[in-house]
C-alpha cells in the first residue's frame, strides 16, 4: 500500500473517452490498496481556446479576471473525473485550487505557491476517497484566483506530493520517460531509466518539455520522487530522484536543443565597473529572463559584453539595450535570432574529464561553428547557427555513446 500522487496532462484528458481511460488507471491503484490524490490539467487546447477568448473580450483582459477564467479548464476535467469514478461506484471528491489549500504569492498568471494547508485532503484521504484536485490554480491572501504559468500542474501535483507525503509523484503525459535526447530528432534517443534532479532540472532549463522547471525544483528541495510515464501504455517510465554516487559513472545523461534564443551584443563598451548593472538592471526591471552572458576583453580599456534571451523577449530585450547601449557608450548593438542553443548534460561530468573535448571535435567534424559557450558543473552549452541545431544534436549523441542499438 503507499500514498501515490498521479498527474495526467491536457493530452491524457483530451476527452470523455480519454478521462474514462484515466479513471481506469486510477481505480487500478486504488483497488490495489494505494491511496490516490489525482491533479489534472485542462483539456488539451483548452487554455488556449480561453485566452482567445479573454483577447476576444478585451484588448487588455485584466490579469486577475483572466485567472479566474484559466482556472476553469482544471475544474472542468477535475468534475469530469470525479463523476466519471462515482459512476463506477468509487467515493470520489473533486478540489478546486483554493479548496485544496494551495496558498499562493499574487503575482497573476504566473504565481508562486507558498504553502499548501493540506488537512482536507488527508482527511477525505482517511475516508477512502479518491480526491481529485484541479492543477494550474491556487488562491493568494486576499482569497483571489491565481493561476501558475504554463505547466503549472505539474507543479501543484509536486507540490501536494509534498505536502500530504506521498511515497511518490507519477507524472502522466504523453511520452513513456525521459530520453538521452528529443525522439523527433534523433531516432536513435533511448528512454532514461532513472535521472537525478539536477541533470532533469538542467534538462528542463535547457529545453526539454518533459518536467515544468519549477515543478522539478520543488522535487528536489522536499525530495519527492517522480515518475515520468505514459497515460497510454503500462510500461515504467523514468525515476527523477536525489543524486546517487552510482549516477556519475555515466558521463553524459542528455543532450538538449532549445531554438527559442535570440543573441544581443553590446560592441565596444568602457571595461569598467557598473557597465554591466547598468545594462541588465533595465531588463530585470522588465522581468525578461537573460540567459547565457559572455565578456570578451579587448585592448583599450573596452570589452564586448554578449547575453541571449528567448525569442519571446527579444523585441522588448532589443528595444530596451538600444535605450542603454548610448548610456553607456557603446559602438553599436549586434543583434541574431537565427541560433539554437545545444548542450550536454551529465552528472559524471563533475568527475571525467575530456567532456569540452569531445563535445567541440563533434562539432568541429560536421563543420559546425559555435558561436558562444557557457557551463555549469553538469553541463556545456554552445550556441550554434538554428539551421545546424539538429544536425548538432545528432552528431553528439553518438559521439557520446548514447545512441541505443539497431
Amino acid at each position: 500500500m503507499a500514498l501515490k500522487v498521479q498527474k495526467y496532462g491536457g493530452t491524457s484528458v483530451a476527452d470523455i473517452s480519454r478521462i474514462k481511460n484515466v479513471a481506469e488507471r486510477v481505480v487500478k491503484a486504488y483497488d490495489r490498496g494505494d491511496s490516490v490524490v489525482v491533479v489534472l490539467s485542462a483539456m488539451a487546447g483548452v487554455t488556449n481556446n480561453l485566452i482567445d477568448l479573454a483577447n476576444s473580450a478585451s484588448k487588455s483582459p485584466d490579469k486577475h479576471e483572466l485567472d479566474v477564467l484559466l482556472a476553469t479548464g482544471e475544474q472542468t476535467t477535475a468534475a469530469l473525473l470525479a463523476m466519471i469514478l462515482k459512476s463506477m461506484g468509487y467515493s470520489a471528491k473533486s478540489l478546486l485550487g483554493f479548496q485544496a489549500g494551495i496558498l499562493t504569492d499574487m503575482t497573476p498568471g504566473k504565481a508562486r505557491i507558498l504553502d499548501i494547508q493540506s488537512n482536507r485532503i488527508k482527511e477525505l484521504i482517511s475516508h477512502g476517497y479518491i480526491v481529485v484536485v484541479a492543477g494550474f490554480q491556487g488562491r493568494d491572501m486576499n482569497g483571489d484566483i491565481t493561476t501558475l504559468g504554463r505547466g503549472g500542474s505539474d507543479t501543484s501535483a509536486v507540490a501536494i506530493a509534498s505536502a500530504v507525503n506521498a511515497d511518490v509523484c507519477e507524472i502522466y503525459t504523453d511520452v513513456d520517460g525521459v530520453y538521452t535526447t528529443d525522439p523527433r530528432i534523433c531516432d536513435r534517443a533511448r528512454k532514461i531509466n532513472i535521472i537525478s534532479y539536477d541533470e532533469m532540472l538542467e534538462m528542463a532549463i535547457l529545453g526539454a518539455k518533459v518536467l515544468q522547471i519549477r515543478s522539478v525544483e520543488f522535487a528536489k528541495k522536499y525530495n519527492v520522487p517522480v515518475h515520468v510515464r505514459s497515460s497510454f501504455s503500462e510500461e515504467e517510465g523514468t525515476m527523477v530522484v536525489n543524486e546517487s554516487s552510482d549516477m556519475e559513472s555515466v558521463v553524459v545523461s542528455g543532450i538538449t536543443c532549445d531554438k527559442n534564443e535570440a543573441r544581443i551584443t553590446f560592441k565596444k563598451v568602457p571595461d569598467q565597473p557598473g557597465i554591466s548593472a547598468k545594462i541588465f538592471s533595465p531588463l530585470a526591471d522588465e522581468e525578461i529572463m537573460v540567459d547565457m552572458i559572455i565578456q570578451n576583453t579587448r585592448s583599450g580599456g573596452e570589452t564586448d559584453l554578449t547575453f541571449t534571451v528567448t525569442n519571446d523577449d527579444f523585441e522588448k530585450a532589443k528595444e530596451i539595450s538600444e535605450e542603454v547601449a548610448e548610456e553607456v557608450g557603446a559602438e553599436e548593438i549586434l543583434i541574431a535570432r537565427d541560433i539554437a542553443k545545444v548542450s550536454v548534460i551529465g552528472l559524471g561530468m563533475k568527475s571525467h574529464s575530456g567532456v569540452a573535448a569531445t563535445m567541440f571535435s563533434a562539432l568541429a567534424s560536421e563543420n559546425i561553428n559555435i558561436r558562444l559557450i557557457s557551463t555549469s558543473e553538469i553541463r556545456i552549452s554552445c550556441i550554434v547557427q538554428a539551421k545546424y541545431a539538429e544536425l548538432a544534436v545528432r552528431a553528439l549523441h553518438s559521439a557520446f555513446g548514447l545512441d541505443k542499438e539497431s
